[in-house]
């Protein structure tokens, strides 16, 4: 028997930053290290990655790190796990190609850690505990469940997944491995909660094959698609209708690099050389090369990226593709969580331009994640002892108890957890859930590894709220006067020339505080500023109940005669 622990350092509760952990006997296995994109609150964050504190205190400890597939809500914050740590990771072709992609961009060398290659025959031992992989259909291939087997029973961590019977997976593998799993016996389920209230079917990749070939064949100028980076599947697709009407191809996007152009190199995605259009940057001289009507553009990213490049060219801002009357556009994005407001203002930017517009309904573009009847299907297959929702907020968690109470799984029997809650199985007993590992977050912004800080946040935040007052004065150290200013500089508080009063005001208060430290024999330049600070921020909140950042800049000049 074992003593098993199962807890989240991301995932839970929120959607991306997927990392969870299985405790095995003190061996510590980690399924996924992602990250996820920060909202329009979060100034100048470009990312959001997993506080890993406790792996790093428990570094020995690790058995391996497992990925599942090549998204960024599943291995985007790896370079934060690795960088520090050796550690063994596994992962399919795709996924570590992207992976070892991603360590070089951020200066980490990929040898310094060992990368085992995965498929659905692999097979990892530890002891007590025998770790297989089981081949999933989503949006993009090579993605893979992780079964863990211990001496209680497997824990089963599916990732992101759906039964979509237009995927090329081997289905009969699947359902074989997932039968002798269940027949071996299930402890727990870890299942990907996000479709949990999705009622909709797929629809059939007939209809939408149809209407995009209708939509090629009416076209009179460049066909633009918006489709999301890592939904491979999607894109070879459309590679291919393209294709049959003999069209040129344009993959654009910023990160599209990662994954398409490994995808490519791997023969995950089929174009033939000729057929690939390399455009060039718009200028005077190349200011209609890249308007061949016989032209098929992708225009790729995550989240938001497809939105903001098609905001650019419906602007001329873009440096490959300027939007013309007769470009159509179809948008294959839906808008995932926090880019709703993009997407609709994307949308009336672009009919300022072109009202060739194609938008699909979501029955032809459904969620890559398992809807209701999926996760039925799942678990009736697997027929698990315990059932952990992970993989989304908590709506979606709750949505998968109620989809659970419909086979048959009484509350007690599926567990709703929240980062760093810890549940325990003793000899194949659940236990008590506590809250004892340690977790949070971290706010990137700029290059991997620079966090900003609770200090800096908040002075974007004033920043964005109240603005910025810079007053600056040249003061001779030696006579201790003020030889020129003092200036006060204002951005994003008021605007100078209509509120002058509050500018002599400032400077006059200035002046006084100046008045009491240039009198004293010694200067505490510090306590200077600090006074300088507080005295106009006073006056500020008073008059007008604002805080804006009061940046007092003071420089030693020495007159020369």
């Amino acid at each position: 028997m074992s003593k098993i622990k199962f807890f989240a350092l991301g995932g839970l509760q929120e959607i991306g930053k997927n990392m969870y952990v299985v405790d095995v006997d003190d061996k510590l296995f980690i399924f996924d290290c992602g990250l996820k994109y920060p909202t329009s609150q979060l100034y100048g964050v470009d990312l959001i990655v997993n506080d890993i504190s406790y792996i790093e205190k428990n570094s020995s400890r690790v058995a391996g790190v497992f990925l599942s597939n090549a998204n960024s809500n599943y291995i985007g914050g790896i370079s934060y796990l690795l960088k520090n740590h050796n550690y063994r990771v596994f992962g399919s072709k795709l996924t570590l190609a992207v992976l070892k992609d991603t360590l070089k961009e951020n200066d980490i060398p990929a040898d310094k850690n060992e990368f085992v290659e995965i498929n659905c025959k692999t097979v990892v031992n530890f002891p007590n505990v025998v770790v297989r992989f089981f081949e999933v259909p989503s949006d993009i291939p090579d993605s893979y469940g992780i079964a863990l087997k211990t001496n209680d029973g497997y824990i089963i961590y599916t990732s992101c997944y759906n039964f979509d019977q237009n995927s090329k997976i081997n289905y009969d593998y699947l359902y074989r491995s997932l039968a002798v799993f269940s027949k071996e016996g299930v402890l727990a389920l870890l299942t990907d909660s996000l479709g949990a209230n999705s009622y909709e079917s797929r629809g059939t990749i007939q209809e939408l094959t149809i209407r995009i070939h209708n939509i090629i064949t009416s076209s009179k100028g460049r066909i633009i698609f918006s489709v999301f980076s890592s939904d491979i599947l999607r894109i070879q697709h459309i590679c291919n209708i393209a294709l049959e009407h003999n069209k040129k191809i344009a993959v654009i996007g910023r990160k599209t690099q990662k994954i398409v152009n490994e995808a490519i190199n791997l023969g995950y995605i089929n174009i033939p050389e000729e057929s690939f259009a390399n455009l060039r940057f718009i200028d005077e001289k190349n200011n209609n090369f890249n308007n061949d009507p016989n032209l098929v553009v992708l225009v790729t990213g995550e989240r938001h990226e497809p939105f903001y490049m098609l905001q650019r060219m419906a602007r001329d801002a873009d440096r490959l593709i300027h939007l013309e009357e007769d470009d159509t556009i179809i948008i294959l994005t839906n808008p995932t969580l926090g880019t709703e407001k993009m997407a609709s203002k994307t949308l009336d930017i672009i009919y300022h331009k072109t009202s060739n517009i194609k938008l699909f309904n979501s029955s032809l573009l459904p969620t890559k994640d398992a809807n209701r009847e999926e996760i039925k299907q799942m678990i009736n297959i697997l027929k698990p002892k315990y059932i952990i929702p992970v993989i989304g907020e908590y709506r979606h968690q709750y949505a998968l108890r109620i989809v659970a109470n419909c086979v048959g799984y009484t509350d007690d029997k599926i567990l709703i957890c929240d980062n760093g809650d810890v549940v325990t199985f003793d000899d194949g007993v659940l236990g008590y859930k506590v809250s004892e590992v340690e977790c949070g977050e971290m706010l990137i912004d700029g290059k991997a590894f620079d966090e900003v800080g609770d200090v800096v946040m908040k002075d974007r935040d004033l920043l964005a709220d109240d603005g910025l007052i810079i007053i600056t004065a040249n003061i001779n150290p030696r006579t201790k006067t003020i030889v020129a200013g003092p200036d006060v500089v204002m951005k994003g508080f008021i605007f100078i020339k209509d509120n002058l009063g509050v500018i002599n005001k400032i400077k006059e208060l200035f002046y006084l505080v100046s008045n009491d430290f240039l009198a004293a024999k010694f200067v505490n330049w510090n306590e200077f500023k600090t006074a300088i600070r507080n005295e106009i921020s006073h006056y500020i909140y008073k008059e007008m109940k604002r805080n804006p950042i009061i940046i007092p800049v003071l420089i030693s000049t020495e007159v020369v005669k």
